[in-house]
C-alpha cells in the first residue's frame, strides 16, 4: 500500500498540509515526498513493494506532467515493453508506466488498465488534476473541497478531517476531470447473460480464478497469506502454494476460548503444506482496540467493526513479527456468488441485483475492511476475487445457476476445484460460517455486552435519536457511532446504511447483521 494526495488550490502550503497528509503516513512508511504541481501539490507515502530502488519513488514525471498512484497494475512487463519503443523508464515500478500510457491514450487509459489502484495525475497542459479510481475500489480513495471551490484528494478521510467540511468516498470505475465524474467501466450492469451449461462456467471460474491468484503473486517484496478456514481464503492459499511450487506463509487468528475456525485453518495449511501461524486473540485485547479500529476504518457500520477487530489484531502480528510486506486475502467471494441470506432470494434476478448491489458498494465495506486493516500495518493487501475478468464473468452467469438450489452455498465455485483435490473435501465442501463469527462468537459477545455496559435504556433512547442519518438501532451500533463521530464528525454519509440482509425477504427481516441469526446458519460455526 501507498498513501496518495492531491490538491490545485494555492490557498495550501506544504506546511498546511503535512499534517494531514502525516495521517496516513503508515500506508507508505518507507519514504515520502510532496512536490509542487502547478498552485498545487502533488504527495506521496511509499511502500515498496515492485521496485525497491530509490527511482521507483513518486510522483514519476514526463514532459511537465506528473503522476502519484497507489496501485498494482498487472501484467505492466509487456505493456512497458511496447511503451519503450518511445519512452525511456529508469525504474522497476509498473507505476511509471502512466504517464506514457496517458500521453499515448489519454483518458482512454483507464479502461486499458488491468489493475487496483487510485491515482491523481497532473497534466500540466491542462493545469488540472485528473483522479481515477479502480472498477471496483479496491484502493481507496476520498476526495472533498476546499473554501475556494477547488477539490482535494487523499487516500483516506482522516488525511481530509478538518481540512474539507464534507468528505465524499470516490466513485470506483470513475475518473474526475474539470468536475466531473465520468464512469469509465461497469462491470455489473449485464445486458445479457452467459447461457454456458454448469460444466463450461465451473472451467471458466477455475481457469480465470487461477490466473487472477497467478498475476497477483507477483512481487518484489515477501509475500504471505491471511487463511480464515473458510471456503475462500483456502482456496487463494491452495491455489498459491500449487503455483509457485514452494511452502508458502499462512496466518489465522481466533480467540482464546472458541476459536471456531482455527482447526480448518491448521487442516487446510496442513494440506497445502504451508509454514502456518496461529495468533490468539483476547477479549482484552478486542476492547483494548476497538477505539482504534474505528478510526483506522472510518466506519461505524456494524459488521465491518466486527469483522476487522481478527483481521487487524492478526495484521498487527504479522507486522510486528515477520517481515512480511504483501497480504493474499479472499475477499469479494461472498459477493459474487452468494452469502447465507441469498438463501433466501427469492428470484433469480433479484440474487443478481443483489450481487450487483453488494460489488458496487464494496469499498464501503469489505474492501474498506481489508485495506485497512492492512495497511495500518504498512502491507498490502492483494484480493484475487477482485480481478476484473473474473468478476465480469461471475457477473454474467446465468443467476439460475448461482442460485443456492444444491443445498450448498457457493455451489460453482466448489465445484470448479473439486477434481484439483487441492483442499480437502471437508474444506471445500464445508457450510459457510461469517468470519467475525468464525474466529470465536464470544468476540461478538464480548462486544454486545461491553455495549450494554456502556449505555442503560435510557442513555440509549436519549442518544440513538439524535442521529438523522443511519440511527443507530442497538447499543452496540450506538458505542461505535459516537467514536466513529468522535474521528469523522459529521461525516456519517460516506457510508451508505448498515451492511444488513436485505430485509425485504423473507427470512431476512433481521435485528443484527451476523448470519448467525438467520435461520439456515445450521453447522456452519461448529
Amino acid at each position: 500500500m501507498c498513501s496518495i494526495f492531491g490538491f490545485s488550490s494555492p490557498t495550501l502550503t506544504e506546511e498546511m498540509v503535512k499534517p494531514f497528509f502525516e495521517r496516513t503516513k503508515s500506508r507508505g512508511p518507507d519514504q515520502s515526498r510532496m512536490e509542487a504541481a502547478g498552485e498545487g501539490m502533488l504527495c506521496f507515502h511509499r511502500l515498496s513493494i515492485m521496485g525497491l530502488e530509490e527511482s521507483g519513488m513518486q510522483p514519476f514525471h514526463l514532459d511537465g506532467d506528473m503522476v502519484v498512484c497507489n496501485g498494482e497494475l498487472y501484467g505492466f512487463r509487456p505493456i512497458k515493453a511496447e511503451l519503450s519503443k518511445k519512452y525511456s523508464f529508469q525504474s522497476d515500478s509498473d507505476c511509471e508506466i502512466i504517464l506514457p500510457l496517458y500521453h499515448e491514450y489519454g483518458l482512454d487509459m483507464f479502461r486499458m488498465l488491468d489493475a487496483e489502484f487510485a491515482m491523481i495525475l497532473y497534466d500540466s497542459a491542462r493545469d488540472a488534476l485528473i483522479a481515477a479510481r479502480d472498477p471496483i475500489g479496491i484502493r481507496p480513495l476520498y476526495y472533498g473541497y476546499l473554501e475556494d471551490g477547488s477539490p482535494v484528494f487523499a487516500s483516506e478521510a482522516k488525511n481530509l478531517v478538518g481540512l474539507c467540511c464534507e468528505i465524499f468516498p470516490f466513485p470506483p470505475g470513475h475518473y474526475y476531470m474539470d468536475g466531473e465524474f465520468i464512469r469509465y467501466a461497469d462491470l455489473t450492469t449485464v445486458g445479457e447473460y452467459n447461457i454456458d451449461p454448469v460444466e463450461t462456467v465451473c472451467a471458466e471460474i477455475r481457469e480465470k480464478l487461477i490466473a487472477g491468484v497467478e498475476k497477483r503473486l507477483d512481487a518484489d517484496a515477501p509475500l504471505g497469506f491471511l487463511l480464515s478456514g473458510g471456503l475462500d481464503s483456502s482456496l487463494v492459499c491452495a491455489i498459491s502454494a500449487k503455483l509457485l511450487g514452494r511452502k508458502i506463509r499462512t496466518f489465522a487468528i481466533g480467540m482464546d476460548l472458541d476459536a471456531i475456525d482455527l482447526k480448518y485453518a491448521r487442516q487446510a495449511a496442513d494440506y497445502i503444506g504451508a509454514e502456518h501461524t496461529e495468533v490468539i486473540m483476547t477479549r482484552q485485547q478486542v476492547l483494548d482496540s476497538l477505539e482504534e479500529v474505528i478510526a483506522m476504518l472510518g466506519t461505524y457500520d456494524i459488521t465491518t467493526i466486527r469483522a476487522s477487530m481478527g483481521m487487524y489484531l492478526c495484521c498487527k502480528a504479522i507486522h510486528e513479527q515477520t517481515d512480511v510486506r504483501v497480504l493474499m486475502t479472499g475477499e469479494i467471494s461472498d459477493e459474487l456468488f452468494g452469502y447465507k441470506y441469498t438463501d433466501f432470494a427469492p428470484s433469480a434476478e433479484a440474487f443478481q441485483q443483489e450481487a450487483k448491489k453488494r460489488v458496487d458498494e464494496l469499498h464501503m465495506y469489505d474492501v474498506l475492511r481489508a485495506d485497512r486493516c492492512i495497511s495500518v500495518n504498512s502491507m498490502e493487501a492483494r484480493v484475487p476475487f477482485g480481478d476484473l475478468d473474473f468478476v465480469r464473468y461471475v457477473m454474467q452467469i446465468d443467476p439460475q445457476l448461482k442460485l443456492n438450489s444444491y443445498g450448498m452455498g457457493k455451489y460453482l465455485l466448489r465445484k470448479a476445484f473439486a477434481d484439483d483435490h487441492i483442499l480437502p473435501d471437508e474444506i471445500l465442501w464445508r457450510q459457510k460460517a461469517a468470519f467475525s463469527d468464525a474466529v470465536g462468537h464470544s468476540m461478538v459477545d464480548d462486544l454486545k455486552e461491553y455495549a450494554e455496559s456502556v449505555y442503560s435504556d435510557e442513555d440509549f433512547a436519549k442518544k440513538h435519536g439524535q442521529y438523522t442519518f443511519a440511527a443507530p438501532f442497538t447499543k452496540e451500533s450506538l458505542l461505535y457511532r459516537e467514536i466513529f463521530e468522535k474521528y469523522y464528525p459529521g461525516q456519517a454519509t460516506m457510508v451508505k446504511d448498515f451492511w444488513m440482509p436485505n430485509k425485504e425477504w423473507e427470512g431476512c427481516d433481521v435485528d443484527d447483521p451476523s448470519a448467525r441469526v438467520l435461520s439456515n446458519y445450521g453447522a456452519s460455526g461448529e
